[in-house]
């Protein structure tokens, strides 16, 4: 098996890119591209087939994201409330008081990804914030492919030990369906090429038509955010800590600094992935937001991801007003093949009608 590969549960991961040859051409693409160029380019770019894409990019490693945490990057461990705090950082829920529900929808043309779904978070009706959220999508769904599809769901809680120190814990289920077959790409519809066949859905030539679940479980996440100064946060966090050992969901540790003010943030993140390749591999993130007109929030970021050896430019723009939010992101690898990742919520704010009444004025 070569280098860098690694079977977990019936996942083929990725081999990390390898050889002189393949170094140079990767840094001779980087140094053609610039920031501006990526982002330009991505949505010009015609979609690659998904079968190109190493697993774990085509399922982003198992993550979901909001328009803000795409568009920093990634880097909102520390500086994460709102909806983001429920796939980011738990105990980021009870930072500010909120009670906000949100619309999403993720793409990348190149892994054929579309997911949709929601989130609620309320941290406004008492000290014990929560979160709910739902997101199904499809992967490699045109003509022979092998027509994936996944849910996760998740439910979050948060709770403030002291004004200075907030916990949180999200548990986690996620399922992953392949319908098609490699029989339509290469091989037969034998036991082994035609996937995890279910006998007990048949199709209408009386065929065994069904697939099992290859990824099928629950987990949890736990988190730890200090808030060391009016403004700078620090966050340490866990995630899919059950240790489900393959790349589509993989185990990571890491945490986040974030420095914020009612008109600027900015936050570095880092973490450590356990599972997606043979060997543990690193992802750095950073990001920064400045708010135009107490209205218009401007987002940058950049993200490395060392097991795919990616480098990763993002930006993002948003309205947030009284009563609701419209948000997008647009992330583009800058070379070695990585996805084009589209990001777009709109979010409507409960508490701005009156409808609910904080426990508390707030931490």
């Amino acid at each position: 098996m070569p280098s860098g590969i690694r079977l977990t549960r019936g996942a083929l991961l990725a081999q990390r890119p390898e050889g002189p040859s393949c170094r140079s051409a990767i840094a001779a693409r980087a140094r053609a591209l610039s920031a501006a160029g990526a982002l330009a380019l991505a949505a010009a770019a015609g979609p690659a087939a998904a079968e190109e894409l190493p697993p774990q990019l085509a399922y982003a490693y198992g993550e979901n994201e909001t328009p803000r945490s795409a568009a920093l990057g990634g880097a909102l461990r520390a500086l994460g409330n709102g909806t983001s705090a429920v796939f980011l950082n738990p105990s980021a829920m009870v930072e500010t008081r909120v009670y906000h529900l949100q619309a999403l929808f993720q793409g990348s043309p190149e892994a054929g990804r579309h997911a949709y779904g929601g989130v609620v978070v309320d941290s406004v009706t008492g000290n014990l914030a929560g979160a709910i959220s739902f997101v199904g999508g499809f992967v490699d769904m045109g003509e022979g492919g092998l027509r994936r599809s996944y849910i996760d769901a998740r439910v979050g809680l948060a709770y403030p030990i002291t004004d200075r120190l907030f916990v949180g814990v999200t548990g986690r289920y996620a399922k992953i369906t392949q319908d098609g077959t490699l029989g339509e790409r290469w091989l037969d519809n034998g036991p082994v090429s035609g996937g995890l066949r279910d006998p007990e859905e048949v199709n209408e030539q009386g065929d065994v038509d069904g697939r099992h679940a290859f990824v099928n479980e629950f987990t949890f996440d736990a988190a730890l955010t200090v808030k060391a100064t009016d403004n700078l946060y620090i966050a340490a966090v866990g995630q899919n800590l059950s240790y489900p050992d393959n790349g589509l969901l993989p185990t990571t540790v890491g945490g986040g600094i974030g420095f914020g003010t009612d008109d600027f943030s900015i936050e570095v993140d880092g973490l450590a992935d356990l599972n997606s390749y043979r060997d543990i591999t690193y992802r750095f993130m950073a990001g920064g937001e400045y708010l135009v007109a107490d209205r218009f929030p401007l987002r940058a970021g950049y993200r490395f991801d060392q097991g795919a050896d990616q480098h990763a430019l993002s930006i993002g723009a948003a309205y947030v007003g009284t009563q609701f939010a419209i948000e997008g992101t647009v992330r583009r690898a800058l070379a070695g093949g990585g996805p084009t990742t589209f990001v777009v919520g709109l979010s409507y704010h409960l508490e701005s009608s009156g409808l609910t009444r904080a426990s508390s004025d707030g931490l």
